[in-house]
């Protein structure tokens, strides 16, 4: 069995601020080379691990153009929904957005919290499992850690779109570790969310995977070096990862704009930095608002009620305005 995997796609029909090439057709190009990765890899089955889409009510005319490539893929395509995909962090808003539109479409086919997905091939019989984007997904290790596992069964995967990192993070940002999560009886832990990714870490026979993000949109020397990748995953009497780096994904110094940054000091960089993340949260077309909504309930320190309440109402509003 062959499974190709990648993840945040946060698939858009504008330009980001920091891209200075054509975004919307780099990333067509990106989904051309899949579909052909999918036919010359003889790829058995499709894992996306969320953040299809950069918005929830994303344009239909831009829908319509990348599922015109996505259709070109034969195979099973499942996916968890990212924070970008789903109204107020809310994964029970999936049916109001556009995601939910492919998934009534049969175009792919969403893996949630209470699916347990059984994918065969050649005698083969591998459990799929997932848990979608939550405002607290990673207050608790818990969602991360599969406990269940059915009769029979030759390998489990599990999807998480969460921030599962390989090493500690910023102090106030919520993350968990792998480390954390070694417990977890599923073969091979998938993740996305954090666009830089990490290695693939194998421990006691157990492999954790993000391989980053299939799009670059901040200017940060980090994601002018890297450089978009998808993970092969091949099940037969083992488990086999390759990682294959996408050939239509340019040079990062090609696509990213840092003109403004190289310009300044070191003081003047972070001040730009962090002037392009505010600009970014009140451009409607780029806002992530429930994100901004999660940064201040932590840093006041607000309860766990009152932050459920406010991204219910937040998605509410939201809903109204498709």
């Amino acid at each position: 069995m062959r499974i190709l995997y990648f993840t945040d796609t946060h698939i858009r029909g504008t330009n980001p601020k920091n891209r200075k090439d054509d975004f919307v057709k780099s990333l067509e190009s990106k989904f051309e080379e899949i579909v052909d990765i999918v036919n010359t890899k003889d790829i058995d089955y499709v894992i996306h691990g969320g953040d299809l889409f950069d918005r929830p009510d994303i344009s239909i005319s831009v829908v319509s153009k990348f599922t015109n490539i996505i259709k070109k893929i034969k195979v099973p395509i499942y996916i968890v929904s990212g924070n970008h995909d789903i109204f107020g962090h809310n994964p029970a808003t999936i049916d109001r957005t556009m995601l939910g539109l492919l998934k009534s479409l049969d175009f792919l086919i969403i893996v949630d919290k209470d699916n347990k997905i059984i994918l065969e091939k050649d005698g083969i019989r591998v459990q799929l499992t997932g848990l979608p984007y939550s405002y607290n997904i990673d207050s608790s290790s818990e969602g991360y850690i599969l406990t269940d596992i059915a009769p029979n069964i030759d390998y489990s995967i599990h999807i998480v779109h969460g921030m599962l990192l390989d090493r500690p993070f910023v102090k106030g940002i919520p993350y968990t570790l792998v480390d954390d999560i070694i417990e977890t009886k599923a073969d091979i832990t998938l993740s996305g969310h954090y666009h830089a990714g990490f290695k693939t870490i194998e421990k006691n026979g157990k492999y954790f995977i993000n391989p980053g993000s299939l799009v670059r949109i901040t200017n940060s020397l980090k994601e002018i070096e890297r450089i978009p990748k998808l993970v092969l995953i091949e099940l037969k009497d083992k488990i086999t990862i390759e990682t294959l780096t996408l050939k239509s994904a340019k040079p990062g110094e090609e696509v990213l704009d840092r003109s403004e940054i190289e310009k300044s000091s070191f003081r003047g960089e972070r001040i730009i930095e962090f002037k392009q993340t505010i600009d970014s949260a009140i451009n409607f077309e780029k806002m992530d608002i429930n994100d901004l909504l999660l940064e201040v309930t932590l840093s006041e320190n607000l309860s766990d009620q009152v932050k459920e309440e406010a991204l219910k109402r937040l998605a509410q509003i939201q809903m109204k305005d498709i």
